[in-house]
């Protein structure tokens, strides 16, 4: 069972199992149409696209941010369109060691913690000489039977009561020298900043686990792990740091699923420029 990460050996020995589903979530911010146009050029064989904006985001119903949490009903939909049933094995990979870890989140959300990201993503794959393929593929349908965990999840309302809170940005973005697409620059108020890009090395790869639990305990300080909310520009860039918390033995944190993108359209929300306080 593979329940964080998972390498392209592991993935290469299984892929053709029958009880495996394999999900691409490639996908470009400024081109919404990019990654299922990659994933139809070049797929790991047997994968099956799922859109980080179509499939795996929602009509706004606990947040207002660029990638709003799905409803249970659409996840179960997309989930059993994916093939996925309660007993599979499913394994996640994208074009750029974020998006992945985003279904991964939501499957756990929803009951199943049977998944697993590529530790590396398509790049490690092709860089092993492994085979891919093209076009669409598709997966026998299945009966997705999950519920939702409402203690992973942290609305907008609920936000500044929270012990701990960290800005999952780059600095930029943090310090407000730059609001991105945002409505403003800057964080909420309180946080802390940790990139989610601090997590990997320059080929995607998770770093050594023995220096991140250090730098995840110097993080936290004496704030129970599980007790630190995490969000980013619209909750799915964060979704890569919950994923490094379970993979290196600590219980994962909260997710606050309308981030930035949400906090920054209410004028009357507490916010900070600059580093943290």
């Amino acid at each position: 069972m593979f329940k964080t990460l998972i390498n392209t050996t592991d993935l290469a020995a299984n892929f053709e199992n029958p009880n495996w589903v394999i999900v691409d979530t490639s996908y470009e911010l400024s081109d919404k149409a990019a990654g299922y146009t990659m994933y139809q050029a070049e797929h790991i064989p047997g994968a099956v696209y799922a859109h980080p904006y179509d499939d795996l985001s929602g009509p706004p119903l606990t947040d207002q941010g660029r990638h709003p949490l799905p409803s249970p009903e659409k996840l179960i939909s997309v989930f059993s369109r994916l093939g996925i049933s309660d007993q599979t094995q499913v394994v996640v990979y994208d074009n750029r060691g974020i998006t992945a870890a985003r279904l991964w989140w939501l499957l756990n959300y929803m009951g199943h913690d049977l998944v697993a990201v590529l530790d590396g993503g398509i790049d490690a794959w092709k860089s092993e000489g492994l085979s891919t393929s093209s076009g669409d593929e598709s997966t026998e349908p299945s009966s997705f039977t999950g519920t939702p965990n409402r203690q992973m999840l942290v609305v907008r309302d609920e936000v500044m009561d929270q012990r701990l809170l960290v800005d999952s940005r780059n600095a930029a973005r943090f310090l407000g020298d730059s609001a991105g697409t945002d409505a403003t620059a800057g964080h909420i108020k309180g946080a802390v900043n940790r990139p989610h890009s601090l997590n990997k090395d320059e080929n995607l790869k998770l770093r050594d686990s023995e220096i991140l639990r250090q730098e995840f305990s110097n993080l936290l300080g004496e704030v129970p792990s599980e007790d630190a909310t995490f969000y980013c520009g619209s909750g799915v860039s964060a979704c890569q740091s919950l994923l490094t918390m379970a993979h290196i033995g600590l219980k994962p944190g909260k997710l606050y699923v309308g981030s930035w993108s949400e906090w920054s359209q209410f004028d009357e929300l507490p916010k900070e420029s600059g580093p943290a306080r």
